[in-house]
């Protein structure tokens, strides 16, 4: 029996794919947010800023789901195993990521609620987070099978 790509029951009640393609939004949103933020530092551009904070923004709020999801996926589709090894890892580094990318989004928030510069430590924390984010989707794709053998 093949599986229909297109079928909704095969697209939404697969064990794991809402946190495989959840886990995209959160990414690219925030670096694509850190990446505005650079050049808006860099070239002084009001538009910019405005672009980082919206991206900042709505990965923050992403985060939601893809933490919900991968809880789920990790009862579903790993069968809720032990938390230990590149499972442990990866979860603590997901919550790292979680943790970062609010902290980001709060640097910024208060910034422009309160009208003042920006502190320049949000920049090695942007690309600590963008590490962490490379780092903890890299163990991710070990969980999922497309770095190997899950």
């Amino acid at each position: 029996m093949s599986l229909n790509p297109f079928d909704p029951k095969t697209v939404l009640l697969a064990k794991h794919a809402q946190h495989v393609v959840l886990i995209h939004f959160p990414i690219a949103l925030f670096i694509v947010g850190v990446t505005f933020d650079l050049l808006a530092q860099w070239s002084k551009r009001r538009g910019l800023a405005d672009a980082a904070y919206y991206n900042l923004l709505v990965a923050a709020i992403s985060t939601v789901p893809v933490v919900a999801t991968g809880i789920l996926a990790w009862q579903f589709a790993l069968e809720g195993q032990k938390v230990k090894g590149i499972l442990l890892e990866h979860m603590l580094l997901a919550g790292i990521s979680t943790v970062v990318i609010w902290a980001v989004w709060w640097i910024h928030y208060r910034g422009r609620r309160d009208g003042k510069l920006l502190p320049g430590f949000r920049f090695p924390l942007e690309l600590l987070g963008v590490a962490v984010i490379a780092l903890t989707g890299h163990l991710g794709g070990f969980l999922s099978g497309v770095n190997g053998v899950n």
